[in-house]
């Protein structure tokens, strides 16, 4: 995935912790995904799994991935995800939602150095376009001006 996405990502991820206090991760099944030594459901590794983020957890997000210990149940897990397999930041409070599109490995035939993409999925949408709304939430009662015309 280009550096310019993983860097969008992240962004979108702050913005979005910064406004509501917490975002939500969606991270694809990978080997490179460690979730400590509870790893993946058989659920997961088709549907990836939900991880939730808020301001005050210790974690870093470098040029690589996020880095954290997560709690599952009782138990804290040791975590790394790969900002390449994150494919979706999304955030309730907010009613946004950020979606990438993400490649899966295909098996590169016997001798062949080269390792070939494709989509994981083909899903039939109206649009390409991805909406994402960095307008803090409004506060219940209190109308927002109209937009200029």
């Amino acid at each position: 995935m280009p550096p310019e996405m993983n860097s969008l990502k992240k962004d979108v991820f702050y913005r979005m912790l910064d406004m509501a206090g917490r975002a939500f991760i969606v991270a694809r099944y990978s080997e490179n995904v460690m979730i400590g030594n509870r790893g993946f459901t058989e659920e997961e590794k088709k549907d990836g799994i939900v991880l939730v983020f808020n301001k005050s957890m210790n974690f870093s997000w470098d040029d690589v991935g996020i880095t954290s210990s997560l709690v599952f149940g009782t138990s804290p897990q040791k975590c790394f995800i790969p900002a390449d397999d994150i494919v979706a930041i999304y955030s309730p409070e907010l009613n946004s939602q950020f979606i990438t599109p993400f490649q899966v490995p295909k098996v590169a035939p016997e001798g062949k150095d080269t390792v070939v993409t494709e989509p994981a999925r083909e899903e039939k949408t109206g649009s390409n376009v991805v909406k994402v709304d960095f307008r803090r939430k409004r506060t219940p009662g209190r109308k927002e001006p109209a937009p200029p015309r």
